[in-house]
């Protein structure tokens, strides 16, 4: 029988990372306080006690530097997993990211592969403030060689991170920072999930919210808020991975529904809505649509720290329920 346990969007990473370090020997990982300390979030806490120092490596305060060395590793026959406490830091070794590690597999006519992970919390919602609650997978969307995933329950998590870890590609891998002590239901037994593939979390006949990370349990409270207040059956799309993107999924649920809103935490200002916005608009689904195409995004703003000012930065399931029932309404 297919044991299934509820475990928290910590454990189930941590799972995932220590399975693949069981299954292949050339998985490491390499970061800043991932060994004794156990992470900045926890996520490799006691893996150090199996895997030794050898396998879980702890890195000095230099990104650029770790990432350059993994990416190295990478190309030789390893699988690094590379850890930034925040993902605000990729900005110092970005460099080493898009022109080297995204770029290789390219420059060497395929002889050579990245097989590399880079993982790290991403995100507002702790006070963090401007220089650690940024949400940038947008950045990396925008570079050809990289893949990036996002995921937004415990069993999407382990099951995109045993993929990535797989992949002969480098794949940015983003973890929501509010999301790691979630807990949902993840099978005891082996499973993967692929890359490119979206989920529908919730069927709905009226309106679809296209959404990814965090803002997918938002998006279905403020489905169920819609369904209670104003009779709206919404769906939910969570497209778990942003490169490669399920664009058959957005066309196919925006096409039945004739009504998509995108919610993502990111800055609305350029941001990945405007590419999901782009996908349908030059769709099928374009003459499907009833109501114009809607996003909703972080305030153009760096994020405050003060958790009331922090709070009207971001989408609520309120601003969502508001916007999907206007685009209904046609206000």
């Amino acid at each position: 029988m297919n044991n299934v346990r509820r475990i928290t969007f910590r454990e189930a990473l941590r799972e995932a990372l220590s399975e693949e370090m069981r299954r292949d020997e050339n998985v490491i990982m390499l970061g800043e306080d991932i060994g004794e300390y156990g992470g900045g979030f926890r996520v490799t806490e006691g893996m150090i006690d199996e895997f030794g120092s050898g396998r879980i490596l702890e890195t000095p305060i230099s990104e650029t530097a770790f990432t350059g060395m993994a990416t190295g590793a990478a190309i030789t026959g390893m699988r690094p997993v590379v850890e930034y406490m925040f993902s605000d830091f990729m900005g110092v070794c970005f460099d080493q990211i898009m022109n080297e590690a995204a770029k290789v597999h390219y420059i060497y006519n395929g002889n050579y592969s990245v097989p590399m992970v880079i993982r790290s919390a991403s995100g507002a919602g702790t006070g963090a403030a401007a220089q650690h609650s940024q949400s940038l997978e947008n950045m990396y969307c925008h570079v050809p060689g990289l893949k990036v995933v996002m995921p937004s329950t415990p069993y999407d998590a382990k099951g995109l991170m045993k993929t990535a870890i797989r992949d002969n590609d480098p794949v940015i891998f983003l973890e929501d920072k509010l999301l790691y002590d979630t807990e949902g239901e993840v099978p005891e037994a082996e499973y993967t999930i692929p890359l490119g593939v979206a989920d529908l979390k919730k069927k709905g006949r009226d309106i679809t919210l296209i959404t990814y990370g965090r803002m997918t349990g938002m998006c279905l409270e403020a489905a169920e808020m819609l369904k209670v207040k104003e009779g709206i059956e919404a769906a939910v799309l969570d497209l778990r991975s942003l490169l490669p993107l399920d664009r058959d999924a957005i066309i196919a649920s925006v096409a039945e529904t004739g009504r998509a809103l995108i919610v993502h935490e990111a800055v609305k200002f350029a941001g990945f809505g405007a590419e999901i916005l782009s996908t349908i608009m030059e769709s099928r689904a374009f003459y499907k649509l009833k109501s114009p195409v809607r996003r909703l995004g972080a305030a153009f703003c760096p994020v405050p720290s003060a958790k009331k000012l922090e709070e009207n930065v971001f989408p609520t399931p309120f601003s969502i329920t508001d916007a999907a029932a206007e685009l209904i309404k046609g206000v």
